[in-house]
């Protein structure tokens, strides 16, 4: 080491040398019972954690930035740091401090990456935590998936087009890219860390030799990855990254599963928002279909409900058997309350399965682990007498792992410490060779604590006091006043300020034995222990299988109370193009957001009646209503009920949203750019299997553009498209192209009004809304009456067909003060008793335009 370092003290070399190796990691560098930062990490991690910057001596005379906390509060430094897409390497002492010559030893133990970690207090435990990686070979694409906490596992071949489409359903917290430039067009790095990993990783030559050494097969035919070139180099390259940042086993990881975006329905990130599937749009957890429907008992089962909701199925086969066991337990109280209360003491197997495999689970962690396993047996038990497929398939994967259990329970002590070197861990009668040094370290031990009381009486110094520290051992601490009394073959040890301590003989006889066998007594549990670890290492496939099929049964019985609390029913399912709701409702906002009753509205589609044009005013419920019908067809394909009194649904392979006004300015896109972009996706992607949700599309722009676009786009999609449609709009001239006969047909939300003020009766019926009631909305809103006045007059002026002008203090301009002769023929002309709908929208355009002198 040269130049700059030449001056730095040893300690800040080792430092360096550390941080050498992860120059975009923060290192957390162990001294005593902190952790410190020095340097740019330091500066960094004391901005975004509100540590005090501080220094310290780097050698030369100089001060190196630092800052630090306890160790003990690392897990919520980490968790912070993570999140703001932070990686960190957790660097500790390697070595025994007191037996160190010279500088303590260190070295990185852990990376912690945001798409790696399996820490249980740094992760969520109904969400999955993701890495993924992408590859790109010969215009093909192809994205991994790894959950490291669980060991799930997935390659995707994607078209690339819909490549961050992806990437954001499955919300990876981290993506691995090759080094050699490549970039993710799209993705918003704010939200999920990139990491640069070697190129050559990206191989498919190079990843396919290593994901066959890691499965321990001759080719990946058997997985189907045979010809997807791209996928094997994205899934080689991510567990490549995985076993570099781990540094462990990854046996955990069994099987890699292939997917494709047509073996399930895919739901774009615009759809889940709008939905408020898994978050409400204000960010938060709570009212949103997940909290409704998340009625499991342990984290396996919120998980794999949280996968169902963003992945639903789409073969009716499928769906079926899922409904069908539903149904069973739904109507079978005994069985579903026995599996919940055996699946409330299943703890989190699947990711204390993936803590054994990494070699980081602790004493209590695969105490847990046994404990669980000890329940799997009890819990096949439950389902004893069902008949519905799934729940026999359930019941044949809750296989017995009560040996495992047996193991774990005859090794360690009741409540294990959390830590190996607290001791205590491994239960008596588990190993000779621990109980007689336990023997022999008590008896010592007993010894000793007699051994007051015997030299106070053989000295008769009632003060004395046998003690112990870590530095000088055992000791007799004798007074001063007292120290006429001390016998001869007491040893002075050290001098205090009022005493004397000293050491016999015996004593150093005896702290040697205690000290001997406590020190033995450790190495024997930690080995006992790792041996423990490692031979429920060698049974993770029955492990995985029984958890997995543990959290199937959670999520089957979820639905089934989900739906006796809520009323749902089972919906019928089919592969029609139809959509036919008798009483449908909205599940969250007639648990949540109601101060009255919530009142259900049918909805039917089919092979005439493709598209819904609604109309109503606002607040009258448009969107709810077009939101419940949504859901009602997404919960049917997860396999749940659903909340109507009656149900039958086709199947649909995609829902498209196009709800509410957001814009993008970080990407300089306005509200409407937005609005129009995810109406273009909708339309470049949707077919007549799809469902489409629209509401008020074209309200971004001015009035003829925005009626131009939505009759456009209303148009197309009755035409071309064809899917099942529901277009909540207030431009009531829309109302016209139900009589092209293209499938669409109006419905409105009714409402009434009285004395001004607009009464929502909230039922949505056949037929067009005569206007808006934007005014009186606007008065219950609380707008000036003034300004509420005014709106009414310049209303006035505008259904009189007169063009409302800005007041002045003497007079109001008319809409056509000194109009043309021409404009006058025209309007001479025009009889409003005769034109239909379409033809006075037309007239309206020219009128436009011979205003404006064209």
């Amino acid at each position: 080491m040269s130049g700059a370092d030449d001056n730095l003290t040893p300690m800040m070399r080792q430092f360096r040398s550390v941080k050498a190796r992860y120059p975009d990691a923060i290192t957390f560098f162990r001294l005593g019972d902190f952790y410190e930062m020095f340097f740019e990490d330091a500066e960094t991690a004391s901005a975004l954690l509100g540590l005090t910057l501080t220094g310290r001596n780097k050698g030369g005379g100089e001060r190196a930035p630092m800052c630090g906390f306890p160790h003990h509060a690392a897990a919520g430094y980490i968790k912070r740091l993570l999140a703001a897409g932070h990686k960190v390497a957790v660097c500790e002492q390697v070595e025994d401090a007191a037996a160190a010559k010279g500088l303590v030893k260190r070295d990185v133990v852990r990376l912690i990456t945001p798409g790696t970690v399996f820490e249980e207090d740094l992760l969520t435990d109904s969400s999955a935590n993701y890495v993924a990686a992408v590859a790109e070979k010969r215009g093909a694409v192809g994205v991994a998936f790894l959950d490291i906490s669980t060991g799930a596992f997935e390659a995707w071949p994607v078209e690339p087009a819909s490549l961050c489409e992806v990437l954001l359903s499955k919300g990876p917290n981290e993506v691995i890219v090759p080094d050699d430039g490549y970039e993710l067009p799209g993705l918003d790095t704010a939200e999920v860390t990139i990491t640069n990993f070697p190129s050559y990783r990206f191989d498919p030559g190079t990843a396919a030799g290593l994901l066959e050494g890691h499965f321990g097969v001759a080719n990946l035919d058997g997985f189907g990855l045979s010809g997807l070139p791209a996928a094997v180099a994205a899934a080689g390259a991510l567990l490549a990254y995985a076993a570099e940042v781990q540094r462990g086993s990854l046996n955990h990881i069994e099987t890699i599963e292939v997917r494709r975006t047509g073996d399930r329905m895919f739901l774009d990130p615009e759809t889940v928002r709008h939905l408020e599937l898994v978050e409400k749009t204000s960010g938060s957890d709570g009212g949103t279909l997940f909290s409704i429907l998340d009625r499991t008992k342990n984290p396996m089962g919120s998980r794999l409900l949280r996968s169902y909701l963003l992945e639903p199925l789409l073969d009716t086969d499928e769906i079926n058997a899922r409904l069908s066991a539903v149904a069973e337990l739904y109507r079978t109280g005994e069985v579903r309350a026995g599996a919940q209360d055996v699946l409330s003491s299943v703890q989190d197997m699947e990711r204390l399965v993936g803590r054994v495999a990494l070699g980081t689970a602790n004493p209590r962690d695969v105490a847990a682990l046994g404990r669980s396993a000890g329940h799997i047996t009890p819990l096949r038990e439950t389902l004893d007498g069902t008949t519905a497929s799934l729940l026999s398939v359930v019941a044949e994967n809750l296989i017995d792992v009560g040996d495992i259990a047996g193991w774990i329970s005859k090794a360690l002590a009741d409540n294990p410490p959390v830590a190996i070197a607290d001791g205590g861990l491994i239960r008596d009668g588990y190993d000779d060779g621990l109980d007689e040094l336990r023997t022999t370290s008590r008896e010592a031990k007993d010894f000793i604590a007699g051994l007051q009381a015997t030299e106070r009486e053989r000295t008769g110094i009632g003060s004395l006091k046998v003690g112990y520290n870590k530095v000088f051992g055992y000791y007799i601490e004798v007074s001063k006043p007292n120290l006429g009394k001390v016998p001869p073959e007491y040893i002075r040890k050290q001098t205090l300020v009022n005493a004397e301590r000293f050491v016999t003989p015996e004593l150093k006889e005896y702290e040697s034995i205690v000290l001997s066998a406590d020190e033995r007594q450790a190495a024997l549990e930690e080995r006992l222990f790792r041996e423990l670890r490692e031979r429920i290492a060698g049974e993770l496939p029955r492990l995985k299988r029984a958890a997995r099929a543990a959290a199937l049964l959670d999520v089957l019985q979820a639905l089934a109370t989900a739906a006796l609390e809520n009323d749902f029913v089972r919906p019928e399912l089919s592969d029609e193009k139809e959509l036919d709701v008798k009483d449908g409702r909205h599940p969250v906002v007639e648990k949540y957001y109601l101060a009255e009753p919530f009142v259900p509205n049918d909805v039917y589609l089919g092979p005439d009646e493709t598209f819904i044009l609604l109309t109503g005013p606002n607040m009258a419920g448009k969107s709810t209503y077009l939101r419940q019908n949504a859901l009602i067809v997404l919960m049917a394909q997860i396999g749940s009920f659903v909340p109507a009194r009656e149900a039958r649904v086709g199947v649909v392979d995609r829902i498209f949203t196009r709800i509410g006004a957001a814009d993008d300015l970080a990407r300089g896109r306005s509200t409407f750019l937005v609005e129009m972009s995810e109406t273009a996706n909708i339309l470049r992607n949707a077919t007549e299997r799809s469902l489409i949700l629209l509401d008020e599309v074209g309200r971004g722009t001015s009035t003829y553009d925005g009626v131009s676009l939505a009759w456009a786009v209303s148009e197309h999609i009755a035409k071309n498209v064809g899917a099942r449609t529901l277009f909540a709009t207030h431009y009531h001239e829309l109302a016209a192209l139900a009589e092209a006969e293209i499938g669409i047909v109006n419905y409105t939300v009714r409402a009434t009004e009285h004395d001004g003020t607009v009464k929502f009766l909230r039922k949505v019926t056949r037929g067009v809304s005569d206007r808006s009631y934007g005014i009186q909305v606007a008065r219950l809103a609380g707008l000036p009456p003034d300004v509420v006045a005014q709106a009414r007059r310049i209303l006035a002026d505008f259904e009189g067909g007169v063009m409302p002008a800005p007041e002045r203090q003497d007079d109001q301009v008319a809409l056509f003060a000194g109009r043309t002769p021409v404009l006058e023929e025209f309007l001479a002309r025009v009889n409003p008793d005769e034109v239909t709908p379409l033809e006075a929208l037309e007239l309206l355009f020219k009128l436009k335009r011979l205003a404006e002198g064209e």
